[in-house]
């Protein structure tokens, strides 16, 4: 795997953020939230991830390389193996990864795939540490579009107003969308991939 630059200053700053609001809501949220390691419901179907997350996870498998390569090896070959498997039917560009602007194909693409950094024996992410923003907030309740949006598995038998009560509240203001901007200048890759292009096309 080629030698990724280094993320753009600022990104640890955003991680921060967005983990210390995900943990104030697991607080408000209490035994509502059904999360728990081993859980992989939300680690099932493709989802769409920006440059910054691409990025991160590629500097999160390139530092896994030196700590355990067999580990990283395995991710590797996960990434490789599903980025063919999904080539034929990808809604967007399979050379570069990068999907199409039009969501409605991407819908009901590959809702059943697992995430390629999902080791399945476990039921753990081999690089939670550099996971994307997506599963950064994924659990409590995450506004979006259509109204508040919550794991399927938690909430059961919570009032809106309680689920109300707990929503993910990250306050990262323009700082995302600055970083990208800034990211996508320097490398000239443009768009939204998914992990298993980020990591089996670098």
């Amino acid at each position: 795997m080629a030698r990724p630059k280094h993320p753009p200053s600022g990104d640890r700053e955003l991680v921060q953020i967005v983990d210390t609001a995900f943990d104030d809501a697991v607080r408000r949220s209490g035994s509502w939230i059904a999360c728990h390691p081993g859980c992989t419901q939300c680690c099932i179907g493709v989802f769409a991830i920006n440059q910054l997350d691409a990025r991160r996870l590629r500097d999160g498998l390139l530092a896994l390389e030196q700590n355990d390569p067999a580990r990283a090896k395995r991710i590797l070959h996960r990434a490789r193996t599903a980025a063919r498997r999904l080539r034929r039917r990808f809604p967007g560009d399979a050379s570069t990864g990068i999907l199409d602007a039009d969501t409605e194909a991407f819908e009901d693409f590959a809702n059943d795939e697992p995430c390629p950094v999902l080791d399945r024996a476990t039921g753990l992410c081999d690089l939670y540490a550099s996971r994307p923003m997506t599963c950064r907030v994924f659990g409590p309740p995450v506004r979006a579009a259509g109204g508040l949006g919550v794991c399927e598995l938690c909430f059961h038998g919570a009032t809106p107003r309680q689920i109300a009560a707990c929503e993910l509240h990250a306050d990262t203001g323009e700082l995302e969308a600055r970083l990208l901007r800034r990211l996508e200048r320097a490398t000239g890759k443009r768009g939204d991939t998914i992990v298993a292009f980020a990591l089996g096309l670098a």
